[in-house]
């Protein structure tokens, strides 16, 4: 198996709509800071240098969830997704959506303004607190299949599921 995530990710110097065409992505929040202007970068430990810079309302959903001090967020995990229906300037353009966050005891469903005057519904769903195992050696393609079918049952996010790819044994075994 050949994960080809590394050679589509687009280069740039933060997160961007195009990291996640390929599906949704668990992150784990390392620190988070603000420029001049205000506005919110979250760095992300499994992509260093290249923080998510959340619209307001992402921002605005996470500080509903996890509080407006975000030095407690350092360590917290989301869960991104691209949405090609999101606008900008009257366009379409597709952007970054939270659509789970660690550290919330219910999924919750926040009516956000969307554009002036108009509000939608954005839900939030449990991204379980604790770590995924770790991923054990594998003797065969087989046994990498039948831990990949497993975790994949326990409800492992995309991400795990990719690492486990990885992980697996490249010769088919005989």
């Amino acid at each position: 198996m050949v994960d080809i995530a590394k050679a589509i990710e687009p280069r740039s110097d933060q997160q961007n709509y195009d990291d996640y065409i390929a599906g949704p992505r668990t992150v784990t929040v390392e620190a988070v800071d603000q420029d001049k202007e205000g506005r919110a970068s979250i760095h992300l430990i499994e992509y260093p240098g290249r923080p998510f810079k959340p619209s307001k309302t992402n921002l605005r959903l996470i500080a509903q969830a996890w509080g407006t001090e975000s030095v407690q967020w350092n360590g917290r995990r989301m869960t991104l997704a691209g949405d090609p229906t999101v606008r900008f300037g009257g366009q379409q353009v597709g952007g970054i959506r939270v659509i789970a966050l660690s550290h919330i005891e219910k999924a919750f469903t926040a009516n956000l303004t969307t554009t002036r005057g108009k509000r939608a519904p954005y839900k939030v769903d449990v991204l379980p607190t604790e770590q995924p195992p770790p991923i054990p050696a594998f003797n065969t393609l087989a046994d990498a299949h039948a831990y990949y079918r497993e975790r994949q049952q326990a409800g492992a996010t995309p991400h795990e599921l990719a690492a486990i790819q990885a992980a697996a044994p490249k010769e088919a075994d005989g």
